[in-house]
């Protein structure tokens, strides 16, 4: 990534557009007001059902045990918490957050529907209203590339992290070079239109699109994972890398 200028400061990207830091929580929030209802449909559509391996793949590297305790930033419908939640037990806790009202509430439903019962918090991942060393493991899944501060975040994942605890994204990132072509082609000629057709928006699936090219490739989060005092991380590449999994361990 570049070095900030003088000029850049308080500016941040919103997809490939240049915005105010302050400005973009809301336009992301926005996006998401407007796909909730519509978000796993799409998810499902966009990808085939391929996000539902990835996600799988993703909690198998947690190698969670019952009784511990999972912080899920940004859980949307609540995908991971419901692979998460049979593992843990009743005597563990997986805890279903988001920063935006309308997806917190979707994915909330979406929980009771299926018969998973967990506590809901709106909270930002930047700034979490947890104590030091509260969990065994933090969570999220596509949704860091939406963070304004993405070294904020990683910072208060580890602080709430116990000592062995660990961290994991799940997010898309970089493919390799024989699939860049056809996924951007794909991303930028068959994504907005399946958005318009499916959750009649085709501007929030457009800004998907640009924030998976602006989010950082798989070498440079292992590096931010490490400057947030992360170790032993390593990241997977799953389908050509167009996503990766990182986990780091928070060691001491």
């Amino acid at each position: 990534m570049t070095e900030q200028t003088s000029s850049d400061k308080g500016k941040t990207h919103f997809g490939f557009q240049t915005v105010g830091e302050e400005e973009k929580q809301g336009k992301v929030r926005g996006v998401f007001d407007s796909v909730a209802s519509k978000y796993d449909v799409m998810n499902d559509a966009m990808s085939g059902g391929l996000h539902r391996v990835w996600k799988r793949f993703a909690v198998d590297q947690l190698q969670l045990r019952k009784g511990e305790r999972v912080l899920d930033l940004a859980s949307g419908t609540g995908d991971l918490i419901r692979l998460m939640q049979p593992i843990v037990g009743p005597t563990g806790l997986v805890l279903h957050t988001d920063i935006n009202s309308a997806m917190l509430l979707e994915g909330r439903n979406a929980l009771l529907d299926n018969g998973v019962v967990t506590p809901s918090t709106q909270c930002n991942a930047e700034a979490l209203p947890f104590a030091d060393k509260s969990f065994d493991a933090v969570t999220i899944a596509f949704g860091l590339r939406n963070v304004t501060h993405k070294d904020r975040a990683l910072a208060e994942m580890h602080r709430v992290l116990k000592v062995g605890g660990r961290a994991l994204v799940l997010e898309f990132s970089r493919p390799n070079a024989l699939l860049k072509g056809p996924y951007d082609w794909y991303s930028f000629n068959i994504l907005p239109k399946l958005g318009a057709k499916i959750a009649g928006d085709a501007s929030s699936y457009q800004y998907l699109a640009e924030s998976i090219r602006m989010h950082p490739p798989q070498a440079e989060l292992k590096t931010m994972f490490e400057t947030a005092g992360f170790q032993s991380v390593e990241y997977f590449n799953l389908t050509g890398g167009i996503v990766a999994v990182h986990r780091g361990f928070r060691l001491k």
